[in-house]
């Protein structure tokens, strides 16, 4: 059920050492980020200890970004945003802090806004809810469309501005009761207000947050006792003069079965865990009552019930329309039997309905990913329960080789008095199929979560699991790297047919907004198979060429400022498709040439790009010949019509830029003076592009086609692609079972890393320019692919600018950038 893909851990530090018995917070984001706390303490002056944070993307985990957060007390919460880019802080003095990437760098981090409620420790917080929820319905998994098998649900957000608009800001509940929002306007100024929960202020040692789709929030709340109720409160945060206001409420509250158990009453005196089991559903929470020896878990869940009549009124004659008063009350839906003590409690993210017939539903297709909840033990074993039943659906004995039914360990670790190797803090993945947990001697785990749960399934139903999880990945926005955890290379083939065509089945317009993300999957699936490497090539290719055509297509204007409704790009389209001829000048004779009129200086300035575009056609029909070999990077291309047609347009285009700007032309080196290169190039193209059109049927391409394609080298001097981005991230190298052992900042260099070795060219993929074996410029790469490119630019055009600040927060895949570090350039 659970695999330990990698560990990673501290390298000793003589200045200083971390301190075992802080408590630990760690959370995941949906871009695939990881932020745990620690704390330093100097060995000179222990008095000096620095409570950092630190974040590492979970693919090249040594790759630690460690902050030195300012936070005078202990970290207690730590929590990203929706998207993934900032995150919150807040410590035992009440101060939160606001931390947002620094020049779009997941390796430099600033904190520019914060809020203080001085002397009061903070014990929960959350970031206000922005109204977006998505529902994945499991027993549609077998549906053709995505709007069946992903919905969006109605849910209004915490605060909106005018016309609807989602406000942005935080809230958190202090140790004395107290709850604090902080708003952001959108003039960047933070609005702060605090209001007490109730009118009676009392210890909250536990607490935490949930939303309900009304727009309010829910706070669940517990002294620690666990005599004591858990009570809850919803809180309506409005605006009223450009002031915040806090309106609290007490809602219904519980008490623990545990105490009303004659034989537990005295066992568990202690509250250790306090959750709800979403944040998006406020009527269902996980308890846990702790002592020295164990602790026992408990599900709630909160329910309308009819509230019963007085005999006296049972008899009177009804009011029509009269309907039965009820009631919410709590009540225990399971509770686990006597347990080790719990050190941790981890929650699935992903928005599975659990109502019984969705659980019925995910019984019967065996979709296990967002059942279970993970709880680590201080004898260092996990247990993953069914979030519902919590029954038991699989246990791993580790990170210190926790001790299984009949070993004698346990004795042994007793005599030593050595506390256990065991969790301190864990977190799920957004698809749940991924454990990251952070043990007492500050090592990062990274765990694979079976998506069976240890059931034998049947590969096509593997497949059908893996293929709805990147489905939703696409569909979210979120990263998908936890999934690729699961993809053996046997599985790569089949994944990416079976995703090519369930998109292909979308309607155009949801097309049109997951083109370059579908690519982007495929590209990082076909890089875990040495069989499909060459595919990954292409899927790159695909994302430069997509880019470099909308950004040309976006530079032509209207001549007329009554032009018809299609754009100029769109008309090109339209006429190359219909087109046929092979002549790129007389296809130049059906266009509005003025469209196309540029300045000098932008056409100039995009010649890396015009010339990338030259070479790779040039690089395409020279390899056509070598089709029936082994498959070969652009062999993908020969057979796809819509991007041959796209290169088509591009050709066209730059043939009428030439006019204008022969400078900016692609550079070829000919064996003859009076070899027109453009124009080969494109007739060539275009038959190849006849024999592979979107509406006809596919054709192999003739013999005479073949034929000239092989005399290419003898007439224009071939080049050699290297449109691959280098991936030196570390999911490339877990499809074997035996875990990595990694260090905090020490790269772990694989064969074919960003080590390239002596005298190997750099490439800036994104601008198309080669850097030299040591290239002087700071330069940073993706975390997803591994995209190269300077971090400053050279250029000053505004068309070239135009196409830098495209990529200035993501990658060409979407994935977040980080500074290479400068041993490796």
């Amino acid at each position: 059920v659970m695999e330990v893909a990698y560990v990673c851990e501290w390298e000793k530090r003589p200045q200083s050492t971390h301190c075992p018995s802080v408590p630990l917070v760690c959370s995941w984001s949906c871009r695939n980020l990881v932020a745990f706390t620690s704390d330093l303490k100097n060995q000179e002056d222990e008095k000096d200890v620095s409570h950092m944070i630190h974040i590492i993307d979970t693919d090249h985990p040594w790759d630690v970004y460690s902050i030195n957060s300012g936070h005078a007390e202990v970290i207690s919460c730590l929590e990203w945003d929706r998207s993934g880019s900032r995150l919150l802080s807040a410590d035992g003095d009440g101060t939160i802090k606001c931390w947002a990437m620094a020049d779009h760098l997941v390796s430099s981090w600033e904190s520019s806004l914060g809020s203080a409620l001085a002397g009061e420790p903070i014990v929960a917080l959350s970031w206000l809810h922005n109204g977006v929820k998505l529902a994945l319905h499991v027993e549609m998994s077998g549906s053709t469309n995505f709007g069946e098998k992903f919905s969006r649900v109605k849910f209004s957000p915490s605060l909106t501005l005018f016309g609807g608009k989602p406000m942005e800001g935080w809230l958190a509940v202090s140790i004395s009761g107290l709850v604090t929002v902080s708003l952001l306007k959108p003039n960047g100024t933070l609005l702060t207000s605090s209001e007490s929960l109730c009118r009676l202020r009392g210890r909250v040692a536990l607490a935490d947050i949930a939303f309900t789709g009304g727009g309010n929030i829910v706070v669940a709340a517990t002294d620690g006792c666990s005599s004591s109720p858990v009570q809850f409160y919803k809180v309506v945060v409005t605006m009223v003069n450009e002031k915040c206001r806090i309106d609290t409420e007490l809602l219904p509250s519980l008490f623990m079965r545990c105490t009303t158990d004659a034989v537990r009453r005295e066992k568990y005196p202690t509250v250790t865990h306090l959750r709800f089991l979403t944040r998006e559903n406020s009527e269902q929470v996980l308890l846990c009552a702790s002592c020295q020896g164990g602790s026992i878990v408990e599900c709630w869940s909160l329910r309308k019930e009819g509230l019963p009549v007085n005999n006296i009124f049972q008899h009177r004659s009804p009011v029509v329309g009269e309907k039965q008063p009820t009631i919410l009350k709590w009540r225990i839906l399971s509770a686990t039997n006597d347990l080790e003590r719990v050190s941790a409690v981890a929650l699935p993210k992903l928005p599975i309905s659990i109502s019984n017939t969705d659980l019925k539903v995910a019984s019967d297709t065996k979709f296990c990913p967002g059942l279970g909840l993970a709880l680590s033990f201080h004898d260092g074993s996990l247990q993953i329960l069914h979030r519902l039943s919590l029954h038991t659906m699989g246990v791993f004995y580790g990170p210190g080789g926790a001790a299984r039914p009949g070993d004698d360990s346990a004795v042994k670790r007793q005599r030593t008095g050595a506390p256990p190797l065991h969790f301190k803090a864990l977190q799920f993945s957004w698809t749940s199929l991924a454990l990251a947990g952070v043990d007492n001697q500050g090592k990062l785990h990274m765990l694979r979560v079976s998506p069976s749960m240890g059931q034998l399934l049947d590969m096509n139903t593997t497949l059908r699991h893996l293929l709805f999880l990147l489905e939703y990945c696409m569909v979210t926005g979120y990263d998908w790297w936890d999934v690729l955890l699961h993809v053996q290379p046997a599985m790569v083939h089949s994944l990416v047919e079976k995703l090519h065509e369930e998109y292909m089945r979308q309607n155009h317009a949801l097309q049109q907004v997951l083109a370059t993300r579908i690519v982007a999957v495929k590209a990082s699936l076909c890089k875990l198979s040495s069989a499909t490497a060459a595919r990954a090539c292409d899927f790159h290719a695909k994302l430069l060429l997509m880019a470099i055509s909308s950004t040309f297509k976006s530079l032509l204007r209207p001549h007329t400022l009554h032009s018809p409704d299609k754009s100029p790009g769109d008309r090109l389209a339209e006429i190359c498709s219909k087109n046929i001829d092979v002549d790129i000048d007389k296809v130049m004779l059906n266009l509005k040439t003025e469209e196309f009129v540029l300045d000098g200086h932008p056409l100039q300035s995009l010649q890396q790009l015009i010339q990338w575009v030259g070479d790779f056609v040039l690089y395409l029909l020279a390899n056509l010949p070598n089709q029936g070999s082994i498959v070969r990077p652009g062999f993908g291309f020969l057979r796809d019509g819509s991007s041959l047609g796209m290169l088509r347009e591009m050709m066209v285009m730059i043939r009428i830029w030439g006019l204008l700007k022969p400078g900016c032309l692609p550079v070829y080196t000919a064996t003859s003076d009076s070899q027109d290169s453009m124009f080969l190039l494109f007739r060539l193209l275009s038959r190849l592009w006849l024999c592979s059109r979107d509406d006809g049927p596919p054709q192999e391409p003739d013999e005479g086609l073949v034929d000239e394609c092989c005399l290419l080298p003898s007439q224009l001097l071939v080049p050699s692609m290297d449109w691959l981005p280098v991936n030196d991230g570390v999911i490339v190298r877990l499809q074997g079972k035996l875990p990595l052992r990694l260090t905090f900042g020490k790269s772990w260099s694989l064969a074919g890393g960003l080590d390239r070795g002596q005298g190997v060219q750099w490439m800036d993929n994104l601008r198309c320019l080669h850097l030299g074996v040591c290239p002087t410029e700071d330069s940073k790469a993706c975390t997803r692919c591994g995209c190269v490119t300077m971090l400053r630019s050279p250029n000053k055009t505004n068309a070239m600018k135009q196409w830098e600040q495209r990529w200035i927060k993501n990658c060409l895949c979407g994935g977040l950038w980080r500074r290479i570090p400068p041993n490796l350039t």
